[in-house]
Parts: C-alpha cells; structure tokens; sequence
C-alpha cells in the first residue's frame, strides 16, 4: 500500500486491470510527492487534464503548476475503480477520487468523478487523458 494513496471498495480485479489500478495509483503518489520524473513518465505526452471548472491543461502546463506548487496534493482515496480494458491496450477508468489538497490557493477536499483514459505502449500503462 502506497502512503497516503488509499483504495476502498476494490472488488477482485483481472491481472490487466490490477495493472491499470496500479499504474494510476503511482500516478496519484507522483502528484502528492512531485515526482517530476514519475509524472512525465506516467503520463502520455499528449495527455490532457479537464479540471472541475472546464479548464483544460496540457501534460506540461499540469506538470508545471504541481511542481511550482499552484497545485498541492497531500492524499488520494480512490473509492470503487471501475476498469474496463478494451483491445488489451486501451482502458477506461472510472472512480471517485477523493483529493485532500491545496489548489489555487484553497485548500480542502475535493471528490471528482474521474474517468482516466489510459493506453499500453510496449507493455506499460500510460495516462492519456484525464476527465472529472
């Protein structure tokens, strides 16, 4: 179990989405600890990220407002993930993500119905587009 990086409510997954589990796990645990490396590793280089309020960002711009603290994340609860895998190298996945964090400059708790679409490049999981 990853520090502060929680899953509750897990039903028994296939290995491929316990795979895909965990890559966004290390992901969230990336966020929280500013993993620059981890972050551009995880996540694809045309990832998009669609906050609450519409606003779009970029891998980069994302990347960017974690590192120079616009966005603090401090811990992760990933309530009930959903993982449907499609052609063995495409995955939606659906959970509530619970966020304790700072953003913007307000801080508090945030539960977004996130939908993450990831893909399997060379046989590793990558983040290419994130919805709440």
């Amino acid at each position: 179990m990853m520090i502060n990086v929680e899953v509750i409510n897990k039903k028994k997954l296939t290995e491929s989405e316990e795979e895909v589990l965990q890559r966004f796990m290390e992901f969230q645990k990336a966020m929280i600890e500013k993993d620059l490396d981890m972050l551009n590793e995880i996540l694809d280089d045309d990832y998009t990220l669609t906050h609450m309020s519409g606003k779009t960002q970029t891998k980069q711009e994302y990347i960017d407002e974690i590192m120079d603290g616009t966005l603090n994340y401090y811990k992760s609860t990933i309530d009930n993930p959903q993982i449907r895998i499609i052609e063995e190298d495409k995955a939606i996945f659906n959970a509530d993500v619970t966020l304790d964090a700072k953003v913007y400059g307000m801080k508090g708790t945030w539960t977004l119905h996130s939908q993450q679409t990831m893909e399997k490049i060379n046989g590793r999981w990558y983040i290419s587009r994130w919805d709440n």
